[in-house]
């Protein structure tokens, strides 16, 4: 078995990283446009109950955007619960015929022979 000393820091930071896991979820749900915000936040003024975890990380998250609003995007709502935007549909950009497999060449070829 490993002596205190070795397990201290280990125990020490995955404590650190539970309560980074909990901010970021936090500053997701808050809106936060860029989660490297979080490492803007103060961490000795955190409070943490006794399993490690983050007490009231909402507050913490009103508290941030009422400090520093451009951290968090403006969120549109749709008619979804999540709250997502879609994303724009991209425009379809027509093969050349250097692209084009032989197979596919003739069909469009044919196509636009149907047209004329």
């Amino acid at each position: 078995m490993a002596d205190e000393s070795e397990v201290l820091p280990e125990v020490a930071a995955l404590r650190e990283r539970l309560l980074q896991a909990e901010l970021r979820t936090e500053a997701v749900r808050a809106g936060m446009v860029d989660l490297d915000g979080v490492k803007l936040i103060d961490k000795a003024a955190l409070k943490v109950d006794a399993s490690g975890g983050l007490v009231d990380g909402v507050g913490v998250m009103t508290a941030l955007k009422a400090e520093k609003p451009y951290l968090f995007g403006v969120v549109q709502r749709t008619s979804s619960s999540s709250g997502a935007v879609a994303p724009r549909a991209a425009t379809p950009v027509a093969k050349t015929a250097m692209e084009m497999s032989l197979e596919e060449w003739r069909a469009a070829r044919a196509a636009i022979l149907r047209r004329v």
